[in-house]
């Protein structure tokens, strides 16, 4: 890689943890663990219309690792890789397909992490019911919160090329 790219690479991964701080120190109180209004995914969805898959896929994953040796503990870095993992995934299809603009992208992302999260509390807690209680909130609350996301990245897009 070149100088460059490192460094804005870097930046994005800073300002992405930055955000990941935000939200710890912001929760959103409406009793489901789990809820948060997504900032960082800014970051990622900005990077991967700027940068690309690969650098988005990178800039999240660094973040994430940091996030949760500075703020959080192994639990959280489990729960927010497969939630990432998983939103990426959906992102990067949805984009590729060329059907979805970016708000469409940050939706299917928001709701993606939701899922990926859901997956590793059945897992961890080896019970489907969690799907039950906390999936129709979670997925009302992704949708949600990447349609803001979504509209506030739009807008950055607009201004930082």
């Amino acid at each position: 890689m070149e100088n460059k790219k490192i460094a804005r690479l870097g930046f994005l991964t800073a300002v992405g943890l930055m955000a990941s701080y935000i939200e710890l120190l912001v929760p959103i109180p409406i009793g489901i663990p789990g809820v948060k209004l997504g900032l960082a995914n800014m970051v990622v969805v900005w990077a991967l219309y700027m940068q690309g898959p690969l650098e988005a896929l990178l800039v999240n994953g660094m973040r994430i690792m940091l996030s949760g040796f500075l703020f959080g503990n192994l639990s959280m870095i489990l729960f927010s890789l497969a939630g990432a993992l998983v939103s990426f995934g959906g992102m990067w299809g949805v984009k590729k397909s060329g059907k979805f603009g970016v708000v469409g992208v940050s939706v299917v992302g928001g709701v993606m992490h939701n899922v990926g999260q859901l997956l590793v509390a059945v897992g961890v807690l080896e019970t489907s019911g969690i799907l039950y209680y906390y999936g129709p909130v979670l997925l009302v609350a992704g949708v949600i919160t990447g349609m803001v996301i979504g509209v506030v990245t739009v807008e950055v897009l607009k201004r930082v090329r």
